[in-house]
């Protein structure tokens, strides 16, 4: 019997090759179409879904601000002890600091993000710590975030503001040390930043009990809203107690309602202007001593904003 196919034989085994080859063909062409489909419709479910979250998040209620921060900062005073004060209200305005005669208030309007904030903290911190432990002076924290930019979408400046008005809510007694290690493991611009779990470890490392609350509240990012209604009043109106200075770049310090124009780390300077700011409230030249501290060998040129 020949194994050889007729001439019909072979047009019949082509066209079935053909049919073949045709088939799997559409049969790829249906399943490219439907992943396509498929990743554009989980595409679409994506966007819906970061939609939803940016519109819940816009149209939340305001809550209340932080306790022992009524004018958007934490005072700090002797020993390191936070003054206590209420919440603000959902929908109400800071309670400005009254002026005192009988202290030395600093103001100091910062940013976690900002490394001319960390350069001020370096060179002045020993004297701050010097003038709370006498009794000499307060220390007003305003946690703002101007600098949400430069953390690579993770709005770290925002959420480290959060932070510190957690802190003061659950922990005021221990916001110095808090304030000071988030400076001594502050991110660098143009970096993610520290995740909240970082800085609820900073807060565990700096003596808070994590148990008291201020974990949920950091991870959860309580205050966001009010950080950034802070950021927009301290860079849009007049500070109180100033004659129209704003908070537009970080730091932003005062002295008895004085604007510091030195240079952030010159630890001397700022000694300086400490001393014949409160001279002029005194009407003495000089205040108690402060310790001397060494300015950086490099100031970092200003943030923006």
């Amino acid at each position: 019997m020949s194994d050889k196919l007729t001439k019909n034989e072979r047009r019949a085994q082509a066209r079935e090759q053909a049919r073949a080859m045709q088939e799997q063909r559409r049969r790829r062409e249906r399943m490219r179409r439907g992943l396509t489909i498929g990743g554009i419709i989980l595409a679409a479910v994506a966007i819906v879904a970061i939609v939803a979250v940016v519109i819940v998040n816009s149209i939340r209620p305001a809550g209340p601000g932080p306790q022992n921060m009524a004018s958007n900062g934490i005072i700090v005073g002797q020993d390191l002890v936070a003054e206590r004060t209420p919440a603000t209200p959902a929908e109400g305005e800071p309670t400005p600091t009254e002026p005192r005669q009988d202290i030395i208030q600093i103001e100091i309007y910062q940013d976690y993000m900002c490394p001319v904030c960390g350069a001020f903290d370096e060179a002045n911190r020993a004297t701050l710590e010097q003038l709370l432990n006498t009794g000499a002076a307060t220390v007003e924290v305003h946690p703002i975030a101007i600098l949400d930019r430069l953390s690579l979408g993770t709005k770290f400046s925002t959420r480290s503001a959060s932070a510190a008005a957690c802190v003061a809510e659950f922990a005021p007694d221990q916001f110095w040390a808090f304030n000071s290690a988030m400076y001594d493991n502050q991110p660098a611009e143009q970096t993610a930043g520290l995740t909240n779990d970082e800085i609820v470890g900073i807060a565990e490392g700096a003596g808070i009990d994590p148990s008291t609350g201020v974990a949920d509240c950091i991870r959860e990012g309580r205050f966001m809203s009010w950080a950034e209604d802070a950021t927009i009043r301290a860079g849009s109106q007049p500070l109180p107690g100033t004659d129209g200075v704003v908070a537009d770049r970080t730091p932003t310090v005062l002295v008895n309602g004085q604007k510091y124009e030195g240079a952030p780390g010159d630890a001397a300077g700022f000694q300086a202007f400490v001393t014949a700011t409160a001279g002029q409230l005194t009407g003495e030249s000089e205040t108690p001593e402060a310790t001397e501290t060494p300015a950086p060998s490099e100031t970092p040129a200003p943030s923006e904003g």
